[in-house]
């Protein structure tokens, strides 16, 4: 076997089992490009508070509360309280009827469909409580409080109606909201500023990997295992450094003359 056949087996075997990531050529690669990544995450930044500021709907929400307690009882024990926590399931899928959204929809004169009113409807019930949270999101603040308010009307009298039990109270009514809750403005800034410099920094991690070519004697020492005995410069730097020593040379020439 001749000795290039060996080095190019071994160069090969060593490229193959010994691949590994200099993470600190990776760090200086980011380094230099950090004028890219700075630009990348302002481009990202300033787009999604174009998005945040211009383009996106703010949304309000509004919460009306309900209390489930059997007005019949005296005092209050524990059988009361699971009772109440059991009829507090109970209520909130009274809420996914169709009677209770056709009803609301008709009392406010909405052009929602009962699936669009329902999906605008949230539900949710405080550990250890009774009390069932009514909140309704719109872009219209004045609406959201509206459809909590009806929600809580129609719920309250269809429950009685229709489940002989005791109407719940209602422990709050819903105000009109005055500052929507999306979008978050700062937080979308804050993230798409972070968004644009993680892809610019993936984007120049990737083409690092990708980036087989062989540039200087440490890449040939590194992926061939061989030392460098000498370098030939390209042909363009040779010409341009010719060029420097010849205008030297001919600078001296005319300085000695004169």
């Amino acid at each position: 076997m001749s000795e290039l056949e060996k080095v190019t087996r071994n160069g090969g075997a060593n490229e193959d089992a010994e691949f590994e990531i200099d993470l600190m050529e990776v760090l200086l690669r980011l380094l230099e490009k950090w004028k890219l990544i700075i630009a990348g995450a302002l481009v990202c930044a300033v787009l999604m508070a174009m998005y945040s500021f211009i383009l996106a709907t703010p949304m309000y929400e509004a919460t009306s509360k309900l209390y489930v307690l059997n007005s019949s009882d005296s005092a209050i024990n524990l059988s009361d309280l699971q009772i109440g926590s059991y009829l507090t399931s109970d209520y909130m899928e009274v809420f996914d009827t169709w009677e209770v959204n056709e009803m609301v929809r008709q009392n406010l004169n909405l052009s929602y469909t009962r699936e669009e009113l329902a999906d605008m409807l949230t539900l949710t019930n405080p550990s250890n409580t009774r009390i069932l949270n009514i909140t309704v999101t719109s872009s219209d603040p004045q609406e959201a409080a509206d459809i909590a308010n009806e929600y809580a009307d129609v719920a309250g009298q269809y429950i009685s109606a229709t489940m002989q039990t005791d109407q719940p109270s209602l422990l709050s009514e819903a105000l009109t909201p005055d500052k929507p809750v999306s979008p978050k403005k700062k937080r979308n800034v804050v993230l798409g500023f972070l968004l644009g410099a993680l892809l610019v920094c993936a984007g120049v991690i990737i083409q690092y990997l990708l980036d087989d070519k062989i540039k200087n004697e440490e890449d040939i020492k590194k992926y061939v295992g061989l030392p460098t005995l000498s370098v030939v410069p390209d042909n363009d730097e040779a010409a341009v450094e010719d060029r420097k020593n010849l205008g030297k040379t001919n600078g001296g020439k005319r300085r000695n003359k004169a």
